[in-house]
């Protein structure tokens, strides 16, 4: 069993920045971020493999979305910049065994999940 926990969302306006932290319990697990906006289905935003050398951001977050993990701390971070109001939504973090699994949104465990609300 793999505890993870979201924190750092809230609400900003748009062009504003926000850093997510995901704190997970065991370190030999890739960790991903998801999200859900209002009405829609839940989508991937970034994930990293334990060791860091290998990261995955959608791309059309490139550029905007960072993924970073301190295995010391047992925490990954989605930093967010230039945000916009389609960037709201409800973001989960979530671990994998397998990259092929977190790629397919098809990860073990899951986060409850924090709130992002970007205003324009």
């Amino acid at each position: 069993q793999v505890q993870l926990v979201e924190s750092g969302g809230g609400s900003v306006q748009a062009g504003g920045a926000v850093r997510l932290v995901c704190s997970f319990s065991a370190t030999n697990y890739h960790i991903g971020w998801f999200r859900q906006p209002p009405g829609k289905t839940r989508e991937g935003v970034a994930a990293i493999v334990t060791d860091s050398s290998n990261t995955y951001v959608d791309n059309s977050l490139k550029g905007r979305f960072t993924i970073s993990r301190d295995n010391a701390k047992k925490v990954v971070y989605l930093q967010m910049t230039s945000l916009k109001p389609e960037d709201s939504g409800m973001y989960y973090c979530a671990a994998a065994r397998l990259w092929r699994e977190m790629l397919s949104i098809r990860p073990t465990y899951w986060g409850r999940g924090t709130q992002v609300s970007v205003s324009s």
